[in-house]
């Protein structure tokens, strides 16, 4: 029989590979933004800044503050990548989210498992670069090698949890060759799943089944609720397998962006240590917009550790903003073992 023996969480933004001094490079892109997510409501960032006026996020961006800050993410990754390592699972379940990297309006599902027997994570070519959004290119080392690499995945363990789900009621998409676009900016994997690998993982990569969910783009967008439920059904299919091999589940995103709300990270990460669902589930559907929608990532990682057993570590949260707007990005990291 199958053991959860380790979960995380981990935030994945390109602030994490971006240094400080940078950090202003991607307000382009939030000034081009006509819809910055932020308590269930979208503004352009002229509006935001009107809003949030009060709030004073002058000190918050000056530099010794964006470095303090970046510091002290860097060593909850690091504690992370440490912790991993130490447990050194058999076999990974990795939770992420595609944007637009793989799929695209022909195809969005809601889940979609990978049981493909390769992964792979290959660096922008140059005509990719051109068409990223300003401040992104830089933070590639946060989630692509200097040149392709191949990751082992696991058809076993991927067949066995679409036989499991789909007997739970979970009608998944599949996939045994990973989609590409056309016009994507990307080959391979997405960046969601590509952070672990780089930055947390580091050279020990046991064989991984990644689970696609659709947080981002309606109308297909599954509730916190039925994340949740998808992780209790995943702690179930690794107890049901009947292979003696000690797994790890890894979610990867959030918290608030591309608005940092520090408010409501704290109430979600409040929520989200207690074993008791009811707070996280109340949380407004409609407040999982944009980046912050990620944490249905986290969701399903955190009920299948309540299943298991496991205890939960905060490793650190910190509010990176880059802006007079409040715009930037929460970052939160965690693990149960």
């Amino acid at each position: 029989m199958a053991k959860i023996v380790l979960g995380m969480v981990a935030s994945h933004g390109p602030l994490l590979g971006t240094p400080p001094e940078l950090w202003t490079g991607r307000v382009q892109a939030d000034l081009q933004n006509p819809a910055l997510a932020y308590r269930g409501k979208t503004y352009n960032f002229a509006e935001l800044s009107t809003l949030r006026e009060a709030e004073n996020f002058g000190p918050q961006i000056e530099l010794p503050v964006r470095q303090k800050r970046y510091d002290a993410c860097q060593r909850a990754i690091a504690e992370m990548g440490r912790v991993f390592a130490e447990v050194k699972p058999d076999v990974t379940i990795m939770l992420g989210n595609d944007q637009m990297e793989i799929m695209g309006e022909d195809n969005q599902p809601a889940i979609m498992v990978y049981y493909g027997d390769r992964l792979d994570n290959v660096p922008f070519s140059d005509e990719q670069k051109q068409r990223l959004g300003p401040g992104v290119a830089v933070a590639e080392p946060n989630h692509h090698p200097k040149e392709a690499k191949t990751y082992p995945g696991h058809p076993e363990l991927g067949l066995h949890l679409i036989a499991s789900l789909m007997a739970r009621d979970f009608d998944v998409s599949v996939s045994r060759i990973m989609p590409e676009q056309k016009e994507s900016r990307l080959t391979g994997i997405p960046h969601a799943f590509g952070f672990y690998y780089q930055r947390i993982m580091g050279d020990t990569t046991p064989p991984t089944v990644p689970i696609f969910t659709n947080t981002f783009y309606p109308p297909n967008r599954p509730s916190g609720k039925r994340c949740y439920d998808m992780g209790v059904a995943l702690a179930a299919a690794i107890t049901d397998w009947d292979k003696d091999l000690r797994v790890a589940i890894l979610g990867s995103g959030g918290m608030s962006h591309f608005v940092v709300d520090e408010k409501f990270d704290r109430d979600f990460l409040e929520a989200f240590s207690e074993r008791d669902p009811t707070k996280l589930l109340a949380i407004p559907d409609n407040f999982y917009r944009s980046g912050n929608s990620e944490l249905k990532n986290w969701i399903p990682t955190k009920s299948a550790m309540d299943v298991a057993g496991l205890k939960m570590t905060l490793v650190d949260y910190q509010p990176l903003y880059r802006s007079l707007a409040g715009t930037g990005s929460g970052m939160g990291f965690a693990y149960w073992r």
